[in-house]
């Protein structure tokens, strides 16, 4: 289940996908967030899925990194499809199924299957973000963003610092995990049988020192980064200029294909 999580995992590549400048990534990213919740029907999705499909083939990603985020979060989508199974009413021509305070509704299966592929396009879109773009990489984009909102008073460098450390420090703290749950194994702890509340009284001996770990790690970075001058953002200077190029162009322009038939279906179906 800890290896099941890939969120904040690098794959390094050459392919176009990976050579994209990351404030458009960034970008595509969040318009395509936007774009899930903008369709309201199945037929829809079938363009999403093409588009998600051909950016999987392009970026050259193993397929078993996006099954393996989808799967961390199985059961959640599972919840969430049940609820909405349950908690949707409809009329009494479209009743499926009553018992006493139970009723099931065609349009509580229809939304309940919508919720689902929209959380499952919504974890593999992301995933294809942080699977193709560095850490660097991603703070640079996430600052360059942010810069214009400095004039506000927003702190951009910080921001986008505190973010990509919080990334970077996902995939080590579940190796982190894995290796207390396995060394807690070899010592006789149960992490899988019991009820709920047992299972949750087996964690504390888990929790303990990886928040001791986590600490040390943190104070560890603290210290490298002030041993290395760091004062933030201000006057920093970075080996690689972000620069737009023909590959961003195809990119959005692609995207905008993809929003623009989205709108149209809402629009006209």
């Amino acid at each position: 289940m800890i290896k099941d999580i890939t969120i904040g995992q690098y794959v390094p590549g050459e392919s176009f996908i990976h050579k994209l400048d990351p404030r458009t990534k960034l970008l595509i990213s969040l318009l395509f967030i936007i774009n899930l919740f903008i369709i309201n029907n199945f037929f829809g999705y079938v363009f999403v899925i093409i588009f998600l499909a051909l950016t999987v083939y392009v970026s050259k990603l193993p397929v078993k990194y996006l099954y393996k985020g989808v799967r961390g979060v199985f059961a959640l989508i599972i919840i969430t499809a049940v609820l909405n199974v349950f908690m949707i009413k409809g009329t009494k021509d479209t009743l499926i199924f009553d018992f006493g305070f139970l009723s099931i509704y065609e349009e509580g299966i229809k939304t309940a299957a919508f919720m689902a592929f929209r959380l499952i396009l919504l974890i593999m879109g992301t995933s294809v973000l942080t699977l193709t773009t560095s850490p660097i990489e991603l703070t640079d984009g996430i600052e360059s963003l942010l810069s214009p909102f400095k004039k506000i008073g927003v702190p951009a460098h910080e921001l986008a610092m505190m973010m990509s450390i919080a990334l970077r420090f996902i995939p080590t703290l579940i190796d982190e995990t894995d290796k207390i749950m396995k060394a807690q194994k070899a010592r006789g702890a149960d992490f899988e049988s019991g009820g709920i509340i047992q299972k949750a009284k087996s964690l504390i001996p888990l929790l303990v020192p990886l928040f001791i770990s986590s600490f040390r790690r943190s104070d560890e970075l603290a210290m490298a980064m002030e041993a290395r001058c760091y004062r933030g953002g201000e006057g920093r200077t970075r080996m690689k200029k972000l620069v737009y190029t023909y590959r961003d162009t195809i990119a959005f322009a692609v995207f905008a294909l993809l929003v623009a038939i989205s709108i149209a279906i809402r629009v006209l179906w």
